[in-house]
């Protein structure tokens, strides 16, 4: 459903799209649609988006937007995460109303997930 205003869709850059959909597949159960050798949309993420073939990678420390997934239980997020080959980039930290950590996926995007438990 479309919602007027209302954030509908987020790309990545990634250096390795099957890295990159293998690694969300596993961990969060992200499902893909290719669309040609160069891009690649999902879905089951809660906000669709996609990944196109480029060098380049999201960080916050550069100026990107920080995208944060929910864990209803944050360790086994982070385990996950690490199983499947990502990289904690910041530790677990509590922060007024719950706790989160970040990490880099095979690409280099860095994401974050947070838990309010």
């Amino acid at each position: 459903m479309n919602a007027h205003h209302a954030l509908n869709y987020v790309e990545f850059a990634a250096c390795d799209l099957q890295a990159s959909k293998a690694f969300f597949t596993e961990v969060f159960g992200w499902h893909f649609d290719d669309y040609g050798p160069d891009y690649t949309a999902f879905s089951e993420a809660g906000l669709n988006g996609g990944f196109y073939r480029a060098e380049r990678a999201s960080r916050v420390a550069d100026g990107a937007a920080l995208l944060v997934l929910y864990s209803d239980s944050l360790e086994h997020s982070q385990q996950r995460v690490e199983q499947a080959g990502g990289v904690i980039s910041t530790a677990i930290f509590a922060f007024p109303g719950g706790r989160r950590f970040h990490f880099i996926e095979p690409s280099g995007n860095e994401l974050a997930v947070w838990s309010d438990r």
